[in-house]
């Protein structure tokens, strides 16, 4: 894992979403195809305009869908799959395949459909960003690093509610669903490169804890330490609290 401090949200973005193209345009010319995840909320808005603006074959790209609540609407604010509809897939040319996670259905089924349909790609960049209480994607702690399942249902803990309901995604805590579809750890880690985009103060202490701390399911992110492609974007404002050998080995 590497990790780049950046003096803005913005200028985090740029440099995410110029590598992520980088890595898919990659992947075309040497296969021909490209095989990629995307996260959602608000962490991956300037990762994902910069990503739409750039110059890539996106009839030669298959798309995979990191989470998804269960018993949301598709035309929930908060839908997941309405926020990459509006603003990845309406805003690039028509992809290979596209592979949203639908939360309105028998979720075991769904996850299974979508457990077949990756297991026959190998992905080449996944983006993915960090919650407040340090999950991936929603792999809450005590995240579970063993289960081999792609995508598995999961329960979401209270400070992960609460942080959707302070990014305004929902009216009241009451209003955020209890369960989600999430792809599973050891699916996330298992794609050629990860690309982390994590801004905000609010992130703090969770970046400090995840990249400072042991590798420790209690911290989910954590895991990131072990991947040998994953590159970690943070502003100054989520690396606020990293101190010793990590600050001084992405200052130099």
């Amino acid at each position: 894992m590497k990790i780049d401090i950046y003096e803005t949200r913005y200028e985090l973005g740029k440099a995410a979403g110029t590598a992520t193209a980088q890595l898919i345009r990659e992947a075309i010319k040497i296969h021909g195809t490209a095989n990629i995840i995307l996260a959602t909320g608000t962490s991956q808005f300037e990762t994902l305009n910069q990503l739409i603006s750039e110059n890539i074959e996106w009839s030669k790209v298959t798309m995979f869908h990191l989470d998804e609540y269960i018993d949301l609407t598709i035309t929930h604010p908060a839908s997941f799959r309405k926020y990459l509809l509006e603003r990845f897939m309406s805003k690039v040319s028509p992809l290979k395949a596209a592979h949203l996670i639908n939360g309105e259905t028998d979720p075991q089924k769904e996850c299974n459909r979508l457990g077949i349909l990756i297991s026959k790609h190998i992905i080449d960049v996944a983006l993915v960003g960090i919650g407040e209480n340090g999950h991936l994607a929603f792999n809450d702690p005590p995240a579970d690093f063993e289960i081999e399942d792609p995508y598995i249902v999961v329960e979401l803990d209270e400070q992960c509610k609460k942080q959707q309901l302070g990014e305004g995604w929902f009216k009241s805590i009451a209003e955020v669903p209890s369960q989600a579809i999430s792809m599973s750890i050891k699916q996330i880690m298992k794609s050629k490169h990860i690309i982390c985009s994590v801004p905000d103060s609010r992130k703090a202490i969770a970046i400090k804890n995840c990249f400072e701390q042991p590798v420790s399911n209690l911290h989910p992110a954590s895991i990131l330490q072990l991947h040998t492609n994953c590159m970690c974007y943070l502003d100054k404002d989520s690396a606020t609290l990293l101190t010793g050998i990590v600050r001084e080995k992405v200052e130099k």
